[in-house]
């Protein structure tokens, strides 16, 4: 989609499949837009193309009342480009700007500042800076829409320096006021401690029950549980987040192209953090309509493909927990939560304990090898560490297989192209999933760059 013309067909056709992908703006009304907005299509010659919703109001223009350009699915290319550009977005996601500023993310990506600077602005129309205050303008307008809160606390727990900062940016990309923004919802929500309800959006279909199967088979007591009967769960699970702790449920049904969910953390300035980490546990940002392009073209796989459409390839909300939990098995994983894990200040229902922190399990005669490279940074799983650095980091680990590798690239790092070899190292009594025996040795080149859903695809048809 980077030829303006087909682009401009797709907003044309209102093709939802390019939501994310990319936005419009049409220079006569100052509105730019998703390409599925249902607005009536302007002219051509009246319509510009960006990258980002941050291009977009990077170049004057706000927000659509109608469409909601800002809650749209990210696109799918960061999760597969393992490059210092995509590298850059998932950290910008995760929060690492407001936390650190741009400093902190250059440092992170072993970049100046002003090459982090130069090649976002290349390939996205926009810097760290102005990708950041997109977010947050985001999760300012959930804030202010979904609780009864202090407008000067959203405008720090948004991540705004100011709350002047704050209004001159909620009037610049929604055209209202912070006020405005709130009355329009009608918020009538007390300013407690309850949960922020949010809808996370996906791209095309989505095939929930296989993905509640999963997390229900993998679920350690006290840290997660699946609640209610299929097709009416909830997956709910504690969080350990850069401000403090967090409980985040998300319900398998739903009414349209998002996940119903809820989150608490216990300091506001980790919601996007939390929200971050959720997208990429459920796969929220895949693209189903490139993987079932690509794996379709296999005979083998296309009648797989056609029986579960919009099949994920889950990640994880916490990669340092899921890496260990794989090396170890599920039920020394529960043995850990119960002798190490923080329990929470106020446990809710089945969730009691956070999952211990690596250096606290450095003495641990399975998992200590593993958890003191995690501790002291020789091996990172964060959103912006790169895929082959870390792969290589946990093969020279004591204890770590090329099976137990590959799967935490694929799950912790949120890698859409691996195909695990070998049999799985976990135990067979519910710890993270590895797939079938038969999939072992699957990596048909066809299936590049989606080899993680082929995985999933055979394992879910019982191959």
């Amino acid at each position: 989609m980077r030829d303006e013309d087909t682009r401009y067909e797709a907003v044309s056709s209102r093709d939802a499949r390019f939501d994310g992908e990319f936005f419009f703006a049409v220079r006569t009304t100052g509105i730019y837009c998703r390409p599925s907005c249902p607005a009536v299509t302007p002219k051509r010659e009246n319509v510009r193309f960006f990258p980002t919703a941050a291009a977009a109001q990077g170049h004057g223009f706000r927000a659509c009342r109608r469409c909601r350009p800002d809650a749209v699915p990210g696109s799918a290319e960061w999760n597969v480009r393992a490059d210092v550009v995509g590298r850059a977005v998932r950290m910008i996601g995760d929060g690492v700007v407001d936390r650190e500023g741009v400093p902190g993310l250059a440092e992170r990506l072993g970049y100046s500042a002003r090459q982090v600077q130069r090649q976002l602005n290349a390939e996205l129309g926009a810097g760290p800076v102005a990708l950041a205050r997109a977010q947050r303008s985001h999760t300012a307008r959930v804030l202010l829409q979904t609780t009864g809160l202090p407008v000067t606390e959203i405008a720090f727990a948004s991540g705004f320096a100011s709350v002047r900062q704050f209004n001159d940016t909620i009037r610049q990309i929604y055209a209202r006021t912070p006020s405005e923004l709130r009355a329009e919802a009608g918020t009538k929500r007390a300013a407690s401690a309850a949960a922020i309800p949010l809808r996370l959006a996906h791209r095309g279909p989505y095939a929930a029950r296989e993905v509640f199967d999963l997390l229900a088979r993998e679920a350690t007591d006290r840290v997660e549980e699946v609640v209610g009967a299929p097709g009416a769960r909830t997956y709910r699970r504690t969080l350990r987040l850069p401000h403090g702790s967090g409980i985040a449920a998300v319900d398998e049904r739903s009414a349209g192209p998002w996940l119903e969910a809820r989150i608490h953390p216990a300091d506001l300035r980790d919601l996007t953090t939390a929200v971050q980490r959720l997208r990429r546990l459920f796969d929220l940002d895949a693209d189903p309509y490139a993987v079932t392009e690509r794996l379709s073209a296999d005979p083998a796989l296309a009648p797989l493909v056609a029986a579960r459409p919009g099949l994920r390839s889950p990640g994880t909300a916490e990669p340092e927990e899921f890496a260990i939990r794989t090396l170890v098995g599920a039920e020394e994983s529960a043995r850990l939560v119960e002798t190490y894990g923080k329990i929470l200040d106020r446990p809710s229902g089945g969730l009691t304990h956070l999952f211990p922190e690596p250096q606290t399990l450095t003495d641990h005669p399975v998992a200590g090898p593993l958890a003191a490279a995690l501790a002291d940074g020789r091996v990172r799983l964060d959103p912006g560490a790169d895929r082959d650095e870390a792969e290589r980091a946990l093969l020279a680990v004591p204890g770590v297989s090329p099976r137990t590798a590959a799967l935490i690239r694929m799950r912790a790092l949120g890698d859409p192209d691996v195909a695990p070899d070998g049999e799985p190292d976990a135990e067979p009594d519910g710890g993270p999933d590895s797939g079938p025996d038969a999939v072992a040795g699957a990596g048909d080149e066809a299936w590049r760059p989606w080899r993680s859903y082929a995985v999933r695809h055979l394992e879910a048809a019982g191959h």
